[in-house]
């Protein structure tokens, strides 16, 4: 037996919320975790303080499901042909991105924001989809291993979210992430919260804050 690949086309999905006044606002794309949707992860992003004032962007991933109700969810990869979609997914992104880019006159700041399977996305679209980005708001999930080999001496300032009883994304992965950071350079600021895989109103604050920050161009 061989295994074989061809390309296909396919067609993702993507939220989008703007402002009454869209002119030159920054523009906040989201990634959900796994078993989520757009939808739910569209609901998170609109109770980060100050985001109303953004564009937001809620990707769904390539890859939907059925849960137990019924409802469609999604996931961004597994690890069969792991490559292929690390490739396909960062260009979709990129896709998205322009896309949004070309309907509406936002302006030149980008956050992108990934929940726990979505951070790894997070991280990839900032260091490949080929978009400028001024922030990395993550929370619950670890950087993707080949950013390991990469240069990212022009990372994007990173806030990266953990619940302090949280147990996948643990306080030892959370401390390779930040040294690994650290050593590449990169502006990381770690936030340990009350609470476990979760969003809670502490990291929501944080969240608002980090960007303000980063989306608000110093006078």
């Amino acid at each position: 037996m061989t295994v074989r690949q061809v390309a296909a086309t396919i067609h993702g999905r993507y939220l989008l919320e703007a402002p009454s006044d869209v002119e030159g606002a920054p523009l906040l794309v989201g990634f959900h975790g796994y078993g989520e949707n757009a939808e739910r992860h569209l609901e998170e992003l609109r109770r980060i303080p100050g985001a109303s004032r953004c564009v937001l962007c809620a990707v769904q991933a390539l890859h939907p499901f059925y849960n137990r109700s019924g409802e469609v969810i999604a996931c961004w990869m597994t690890s069969l042909d792991r490559e292929r979609a690390i490739h396909d997914n960062v260009a979709y992104v990129a896709s998205v991105v322009a896309s949004v880019k070309r309907e509406l006159p936002v302006s030149e700041r980008l956050v992108y924001l990934g929940f726990s399977q979505g951070a790894a996305m997070a991280y990839r679209a900032a260091a490949g989809a080929g978009h400028l980005c001024h922030g990395l708001i993550v929370l619950g999930g670890d950087v993707p291993p080949e950013l390991e080999q990469q240069d990212l001496s022009r990372f994007p300032p990173v806030l990266l979210g953990r619940g302090s009883s949280e147990e996948w994304y643990d306080a030892a992965k959370m401390e390779h992430d930040v040294e690994l950071l650290r050593a590449k350079r990169v502006d990381v600021r770690p936030l340990i919260f009350q609470g476990g895989h979760e969003w809670t109103d502490e990291f929501r604050a944080a969240a608002g804050e980090f960007l303000r920050e980063v989306t608000v161009p110093a006078s």
